[in-house]
This record gives C-alpha cells, structure tokens and sequence, in this order.
C-alpha cells in the first residue's frame, strides 16, 4: 500500500507537500504513510482514493485494477 501512493504521488508529479496540503495536515505526517510508519486511517484512503481517482482497493493492493469503480445508485 505504502508504494502505491508513493507511485501515484510521483506519476502525477506531485511532492509530498502538495498531497499533505490536500489532506489538511503536514508533510512530516504524510511522510510517515509513505514510508509506513504510520498506518494511513480510513478516511485518509477515501481521501487519497478520491484525489487520484481509484479505488481505496487499489490503494491496499486488493486489486490491481486502478479505475475507480462506478458509484451504485
């Protein structure tokens, strides 16, 4: 989990600033997801999921499949 949203981040050309701005919180404290040394909590995924348009499967490594599943209605 922890290298795909380093991937994501990098393929999107992104810091570590710029995603921790999106989140609300500090770069130090999005480091620390990155790397693993903090669990990233759920709303996080949901957060990350919906800024990189995938799924919060594909953030865990459930699934290879990056597009986001359609909504159910």
């Amino acid at each position: 989990m922890y290298r795909r949203i380093r991937d994501l981040r990098e393929d999107s050309d992104l810091n570590q600033t710029e995603v921790a701005k999106v989140l609300g919180m500090s770069q130090t404290g999005y480091s620390k997801y990155e790397t693993g040394e903090n669990d990233i909590p759920t709303i996080v995924l949901i957060k990350l999921a919906n800024f990189y348009n995938t799924s919060v499967d594909y953030l865990l490594g459930e699934t290879d499949y990056k597009e986001r599943y359609p909504k159910s209605k």
